[in-house]
């Protein structure tokens, strides 16, 4: 039996999906706004507990809510640590020294990390030669992109961008990875459930990492361009995210909501060239469209309108 091809995306759905695309790629950019007057660990708790609230004030405990975290406390702890909580740490401490665009692309790598700890970590998700293809595209574009850092620091001890601020949100990819593997285990509760229980978990994860290592009540009051950029961070991009992100998949099934993955960094590069001047370099681009290509090779649909010759 062939699996059931995906359901069609009317210009509804794609308009969705492009807001989408746009609020997550906006995340980045509201990050790099309020990092500078917010420190990471702070940042990462009010971004996880605010958007947590505004998720539970809208269940109202409805969906078996209250069961669940009952029932599955440490399975949404674990899930919150590798898809929130370290994931956004790593990112966070990364823009604290380069921009919105870049870290967006770094973390553009994560279906391609999902796909190799797929295949080490299960049965029934094998490497085949198109994810083998895919693969070693986005990899070679993450080598494009961490080389030149990678070779200043090893040759010269200095570099405009420090190494280590490339490879955390390359490393939160990699969370990433584990937690869309991990996350499987949840399947048949609700996706609004899941979404506020993980980030239930992360904000209590959170929340001691920060007043042991920030201590937030010693910092200054950020300006108001911080503070907008953290209630858009938590509100926009991560709590109506969310919801947008199920009602897409709701309607346009899994394998088409993953293409909003090719919009999140030209979102991120888009706002960051706009508001904060950010510019990217030549191996920066090339590195984007290597991951880029390795993200439609992966996916494959346009692979197979090709060798159809005819319009999906």
């Amino acid at each position: 039996m062939t699996a059931a091809p995906a359901p069609r995306m009317n210009l509804l759905t794609w308009g969705l999906l492009f807001l989408l695309g746009l609020l997550w790629g906006g995340s980045f950019f509201f990050a790099r706004v309020a990092v500078g007057h917010v420190p990471p660990f702070t940042l990462v708790f009010l971004r996880l507990s605010l958007a947590a609230i505004v998720l539970h004030l809208l269940l109202r405990g409805g969906h078996g809510l209250y069961g669940a975290l009952a029932g599955r406390w440490r399975g949404f702890l674990l899930l919150g640590l590798v898809n929130n909580a370290i994931p956004h740490a790593f990112i966070f401490l990364g823009q604290t020294q380069i921009g919105a665009g870049l870290a967006s692309i770094l973390n553009a790598t994560t279906p391609i990390w999902t796909v190799l700890i797929a295949h080490l970590l299960t049965a029934d998700e094998r490497m085949t030669g198109k994810k083998i293809a895919g693969c070693i595209l986005g990899l070679c574009g993450t080598a494009v992109l961490l080389g030149p850092a990678a070779l200043a620091t090893l040759f010269s001890g200095d570099h405009a961008v420090p190494f280590w601020a490339l490879l955390l949100p390359l490393l939160a990819a990699v969370s990433y990875g584990f937690a869309g593997t991990y996350g499987k285990s949840f399947k048949g509760l609700n996706p609004t459930v899941i979404a506020t229980g993980q980030l239930t978990a992360s904000s209590l994860i959170m929340l001691p990492v920060s007043l042991a290592v920030d201590h937030p009540w010693t910092l200054a009051m950020p300006p108001a361009s911080a503070v907008l950029a953290v209630v858009a961070l938590a509100l926009l991009s991560t709590a109506f995210g969310y919801i947008l992100f199920f009602r897409i998949m709701a309607v346009a099934g899994a394998t088409n909501t993953s293409l909003v993955t090719l919009l999140v960094p030209p979102s991120a590069i888009l706002l960051g060239a706009l508001f904060l001047g950010e510019r990217l370099a030549m191996t920066d681009m090339a590195g984007m469209v290597l991951i880029g290509l390795g993200l439609v090779v992966l996916d494959g649909r346009a692979l197979g309108v090709i060798a159809r010759g005819k319009p999906a």
